[in-house]
């Protein structure tokens, strides 16, 4: 029969009360600490107005990669140092063109190719386009689109309040919707912006051809969401229609990048492991303040607070900035390697990759005893606003982190407005909140100091 214990020992009510009314200060603290003299919001302004876009294998990635090296090592930090991993290289080329050809009229619509995307022809493609809502959708009609464009016009669902559901729901059509076009024979795909609100920034990400023979691959490229309308709009007038698109986008070789790492040294238990990051790389399109130059910062946030507080951690508490999570992973995968190689042990990974806005809780991925013991520090969040401890998804860069026993948790900010800005034009230094920046790392702060303190939960065997 198995029951759970704490790593730490049980104290007697008198003490875990004290114990909590230190931890109500020293949260506090930490809120003061970031809301009047952090650095989070200067490091993002160089990264995002300085360096710029940082898609992996850029000139702007390994700049990024050498900025927060140089800003870890003046923490005093116990350890900083590089991680090599090697990257995939995909490159934009010159700014993608496409227009509606209705009759002898010529509308000009906003596309951005699909991240891994291979280039149109040098003169572009033009061709009739079949509209549908789905990849189903698409399979249904077999053969019927062969020598046709597909659109991919599903948009993310208005009715769910949390926003990333809805991302999520519709993000197969770009994920795998130029693989599932070439496959029946189409010539390329177009595919409706993951976006909430109607504007004229398409957005960008990743897609895979997967097991697809190189000779079907197609073109893919996000529309706008006004473009993806009027596009609609013009179909249901003419069927007969067509569009014009050209992209000169390559894959060149891997090359080699770098995470990021510094630390703070158990001094207690310092062979556990506590990870506390965001991805350094952003898409091109723009200087990624939001997705993830804002995660970035505020855990090289954290760091600098319990660094300057003189806080002694029971656990090693490593910064972690990862490279390549936008269009391929490696970074996340190198460094689980590079932990399996050492036989390190993490208990505790938390990533902030959901925008630099108002913080509103954790996203938690851990058994029931430490989930229900998380949502037991809700309490000591209340006075910040920070009420929302869910079981979900936490990130892409720690889900790559194993281990016997490990808890992980991604910030969530208020998502609203997130999509906004998510993999567009307009993700920009000057769409970040210093308040809000600083705001969520304070709450990063107080979770990583509270799991420190009380460790997790294990399962044992009588």
């Amino acid at each position: 029969m198995k029951k759970t214990i704490l790593l730490t020992a049980l104290v007697l009510n008198g003490l875990t009360l004290f114990a909590q009314s230190n931890d109500e200060k020293n949260i506090k603290l930490f809120y003061k600490k970031a809301l009047t003299e952090a650095k989070c919001y200067t490091w993002l302004e160089y990264l995002s107005n300085d360096i710029g876009s940082r898609l992996s294998g850029s000139k702007g990635a390994e700049q990024a990669v050498e900025y927060t090296k140089r800003q870890l090592e003046t923490l005093g930090l116990d350890k900083v140092y590089l991680q090599e991993v090697m990257v995939p290289h995909w490159v934009r080329g010159e700014k993608e063109t496409a227009y509606i050809l209705d009759g002898k009229t010529k509308i000009v619509v906003p596309i951005c190719a699909l991240g891994a995307s291979v280039a149109t022809p040098k003169g572009g493609i033009t061709a009739e386009v079949v509209e549908v809502k789905s990849i189903d959708e698409l399979r249904s009609l077999g053969d019927k689109v062969k020598g046709k464009i597909v659109f991919f016009n599903r948009p993310m669902n208005p009715e769910n309040v949390g926003t990333f559901d809805s991302y999520s729901e519709a993000g197969d059509q770009r994920r795998i919707g130029a693989k599932e076009a070439g496959q029946l024979g189409a010539v390329g795909a177009i595919v409706r912006s993951l976006n909430l609100r109607l504007d004229d920034f398409p957005h960008a990400g990743n897609q895979s051809y997967g097991d697809l023979p190189k000779d079907k691959y197609v073109p893919g490229a996000a529309i706008s969401t006004n473009g993806a309308e009027l596009l609609s709009k013009s179909l249901k007038a003419n069927p007969s229609l067509k569009f014009y698109f050209k992209q000169s986008c390559e894959t060149l070789p891997d090359v080699l990048s770098h995470n990021v790492i510094g630390e703070l040294t158990g001094t207690v238990t310092p062979e556990n492991i506590m990870v506390v990051g965001g991805h350094l790389d952003s898409w091109d399109l723009a200087d990624g303040s939001h997705d993830d130059g804002a995660g970035v910062v505020q855990s090289m946030e954290v760091v600098r607070i319990l660094k300057n507080l003189n806080y002694k951690p029971k656990n090693t508490i490593r910064v972690v900035l990862f490279m390549n999570e936008e269009n391929g992973g490696k970074g996340g995968a190198k460094y689980e390697e590079v932990a399996k190689q050492k036989n390190e042990n993490h208990i505790f990974a938390l990533e902030s990759d959901s925008g630099g806005f108002t913080p509103r809780g954790f996203s938690l991925e851990a058994d029931d005893a430490n989930l229900k013991k998380i949502q037991g520090f809700a309490p000591l969040f209340e006075p910040y606003f920070v009420n929302t401890f869910v079981k979900g998804h936490s990130g892409s860069d720690i889900d790559h982190i194993t281990s016997k026993t490990i808890v992980k948790a991604g910030l969530m900010p208020d998502s609203q407005r997130y999509f906004d800005y998510h993999h567009a034009a307009n993700d920009k230094f000057d769409a970040i909140n210093k308040r809000e920046l600083e705001l969520g790392a304070a709450t990063m702060t107080s979770l990583v100091y509270l799991i420190d303190q009380t460790g997790i939960i294990l399962p044992t065997a009588n």
